[in-house]
């Protein structure tokens, strides 16, 4: 099966095509951040995201759309503004007739690191290692491979061991 993680914000979101073989070994078919300059007005940058979402869609052929949910923030207009490139997210997704689902962080970080309070460094090299980068990825791609790989640890598709396949150093 192949999933679209998605990490949604309005300048920096978040991107991941990831596929499951059923024994808990993935194969990254793309990752990036889809970049909305802050210069531009909200609306366009909604704009960009929604279109490079649905372009990376078309390519890529995902089965599934994973998002990451809106957490609480004592930042109203933030967490706004996150939910408005969240429904950019959705938007893309139902035109393409693809299932969407949600994951709050604390369950993907749960998921990726053993830990829902982990921190971004700890997501992006529990990443690396899992799906054996040769480099770190950038913390919101990171995130959006995070989102890919709860979808299918969440939905049995993962091996259960996916820790203990992790060599820590």
């Amino acid at each position: 099966m192949r999933v679209a993680g998605i990490d949604p914000g309005t300048i920096r979101t978040g991107v991941a095509i990831l596929e499951e073989n059923g024994r808990g070994q993935y194969a990254v078919h793309h990752f990036e951040i889809i970049k909305a300059p802050s210069s531009r007005p909200l609306p366009e940058r909604l704009r960009i995201i929604y279109s490079g979402l649905k372009e990376l869609f078309t390519i890529y052929q995902p089965e599934i759309v994973a998002l990451e949910n809106v957490f609480f923030q004592k930042d109203f207009k933030a967490a706004v503004k996150i939910g408005e490139a969240r429904a950019m997210a959705m938007l893309a997704a139902v035109e393409q007739s693809l299932a969407v689902e949600e994951y709050p962080p604390a369950t993907i970080k749960q998921a990726v690191c053993g830990n829902g309070r982990a921190a971004k460094e700890q997501v992006q090299f529990m990443i690396k290692q899992i799906l054996r980068l040769k480099e770190m990825p950038p913390s919101d791609a990171a995130d959006a491979l995070a989102v890919a790989i709860c979808h299918f640890h969440m939905n049995g598709r993962a091996s259960k061991k996916i820790l203990s396949a992790v060599k820590l150093k």
